[in-house]
């Protein structure tokens, strides 16, 4: 069904990590009918993270739309949904697609409260003039504080709204995984009926349409791209003014401002989890068109006899990044099916083309990938090995900027919580990182909230060692808050490692050694190569081991003997955890099937002429 601009509602649901946006809008597309009573979605949670690595981290990475219709006062509605991700690490994707709505529902934890994110989205959301809706989430929780959370986003949106009537926004309350909203606190939300009507409802009222001109010409700016076997790439956004049909030639103009021809294959616009097609569309609608291959996000789609371009989304600049080059490692090309250079820089040209808030640069076979954040560089670097390619990475390192002749690092507010009794160890390991403790405070059940300030470059390697530390009971969220000049060098936080002296087969009896001098990385049958990094150190210095030194038999009660040998398990490291741990002179092997450490320089002597450099 078409819609003119005044029934259509254009919404971005924002939040926090894990505070319940993608289950609100699971509620919100059941509620609307999407699908059948018997269709298996009615079942499923986070219905729209339909990426592998999105279901398994329990996170969304790309952000998606999706539409409903909603009837209220007997007229009919078309409500564009745009889920975006909760991660900091992903704020390039919330960036762009909020130049797709007029207003957000933002998401907050009814224990948790305003989090990093949270004020980042917000942040955002009120430069762009979006109209907010808060929605109270979780608030069964156990814990939940929602009058005091009440007040503390009372207070975010006193220190980031830039008008008076900004501080004019309608509060919901709800239990996102039931399906149930309140325009008030219920006095028992566990056995009190409900639904999201309230929601449906606040969109409609307080969600304003899109301001259009529509008797103007056409513009639209590309904020996402998608793919198909069928038709190719899609070019997506929002209808800025007048209308565009089939078959229109319209005129694609660049970032720097070239302008080239090109003609509209077809427009689809979405309906429900797929996406219809239609000969036409006005302005305020979100399209996604075909027939213009050589689109890029950010980009403007015009009327081919009066182009004008719409100004370039500004995304802030990357702080981390990698260098991702050929394996080079003894087992290089035994694992992967994409090995090469070539291969490797087509797969990443391909990246930039959706990932907005990645950089490439290419130096001679490697290639500096700088992102987000850690997890954002290693979301690419899991979904690359997914895919068949094999590389290797070095460290991660901060991306400096310089202004007027001084340079400047990357500096984060860093917000954890976690139980009263390991606040000494979160405080002593923060001292160490040169971090300034801005706050601390009494959080819920026994916990405590603390605020650091410190440059990015501390944030290296801290989430592992805090969550060894904690028992595994820390929350942390860090959001970049700016730039200052460069600190003084951070001390040696890590231990040395343990290397394998030798190439062949890990054995039980050498692995014995590795286990009396530290924590072995790998177990028995693991194959090892000399330079392979296979376990940490007790000691702050690295050390050789042979691990595929078998014992000398002399009789059977030694055959015996060493058959029974125990070994306590071995740690076996993530990728984020690898990356975490490696060094500057060792590299990070991956491939499809591995993650292995290395040392750059694989044999001693060459170890040794490294360290002089």
């Amino acid at each position: 069904m078409k819609h003119d601009a005044t029934h259509i509602r254009n919404i971005a649901i924002v939040a926090h990590v894990d505070h319940g946006k993608t289950t609100l809008v699971d509620g919100l597309l059941k509620q609307s009918h999407v699908f059948r009573e018997n269709q298996a979605e009615m079942s499923q949670t986070t219905i729209l993270d339909s990426g592998d690595l999105e279901r398994e981290r329990g996170i969304t990475i790309t952000a998606k739309t999706t539409a409903v219709e909603y009837t209220k006062d007997d007229a009919g509605y078309k409500i564009n949904i745009i889920d975006t991700p909760g991660h900091a690490d992903f704020s390039g994707e919330v960036e762009r697609t909020l130049s797709m709505a007029d207003g957000i529902i933002l998401v907050v934890d009814a224990q948790e409260g305003p989090m990093p994110q949270t004020k980042f989205v917000l942040t955002r959301a009120l430069k762009l003039g979006l109209k907010p809706v808060v929605v109270i989430n979780k608030i069964d929780k156990d814990g939940s504080r929602i009058a005091e959370v009440e007040d503390e986003i009372g207070h975010l949106f006193l220190d980031l709204a830039i008008s008076d009537d900004q501080l004019d926004y309608q509060t919901y309350y709800a239990i996102g995984r039931e399906g149930k909203a309140w325009t008030e606190i219920p006095t028992n939300p566990a056995t009190t009926d409900g639904d999201f009507t309230p929601i449906f409802d606040a969109i409609i009222d307080h969600i304003p349409a899109p301001r259009v001109e529509a008797d103007k010409p056409f513009q639209m700016l590309v904020t996402s791209l998608a793919w198909d076997t069928y038709q190719g790439k899609y070019a997506i956004g929002r209808i800025q003014r007048g209308h565009v049909r089939a078959g229109d030639t319209i005129t694609r103009i660049d970032v720097d401002g070239k302008e080239t021809k090109a003609k509209v294959d077809k427009i689809f616009v979405s309906e429900g989890l797929g996406r219809v097609e239609i000969t036409e569309a006005d302005a305020g609608e979100i399209v996604q068109i075909t027939g213009v291959a050589d689109a890029h996000i950010g980009e403007t789609l015009a009327d081919a006899d009066k182009p004008e371009a719409l100004p370039v989304m500004e995304i802030e600049a990357p702080t981390l990044q990698i260098a991702i080059g050929p394996n080079t490692s003894p087992f290089a090309g035994q694992e992967g099916k994409f090995t090469t250079s070539r291969q490797i820089a087509a797969r990443l040209e391909k990246e930039l083309e959706t990932n907005v808030s990645l950089r490439v640069e290419s130096k001679d076979t490697t290639f500096l990938v700088s992102g987000r954040g850690e997890l954002h560089l290693s979301v690419l670097i899991e979904t690359l090995r997914r895919e068949g390619y094999e590389f290797e990475v070095g460290r991660p390192t901060v991306v400096y900027k310089e202004e007027n002749g001084q340079k400047l690092e990357p500096v984060e507010e860093l917000m954890i919580e976690v139980p009263d009794e390991f606040t000494g160890a979160i405080t002593s390991e923060l001292g160490q990182r040169r971090a300034t403790l801005i706050s601390m405070e009494p959080g819920v059940q026994g916990s405590t909230e603390l605020v650091f300030k410190l440059p990015t470059r501390a944030l290296l390697g801290l989430r592992n060692i805090l969550l060894t530390a904690t028992k595994g009971t820390v929350i942390m969220n860090s959001l970049l808050i700016g730039y200052e000049p460069v600190g003084a060098p951070l001390q040696q936080l890590r231990n040395g490692v343990l290397i394998s002296a030798e190439t062949g087969t890990a054995v039980t009896y050498s692995l014995k050694t590795v286990e009396e001098r530290g924590t072995a990385f790998i177990g028995p049958g693991t194959k090892v190569y000399e330079g392979m990094v296979i376990g940490l150190n007790r000691r702050s210095d690295d050390m050789e081991i042979n691990v595929c030194k078998e014992k000398k038999l002399t009789n059977v009660r030694a055959s015996t003997t060493d058959m029974t040998t125990q070994l306590t398990p071995f740690t076996e490291l993530s990728l984020e955890e690898a990356l975490d741990f490696i060094e500057s002179d060792e590299l990070l092997e991956v491939t499809p099937e591995s993650i292995r450490i290395r040392k750059r320089g694989l044999k001693a002597h060459e170890r040794k002429k490294l360290s002089k450099q």
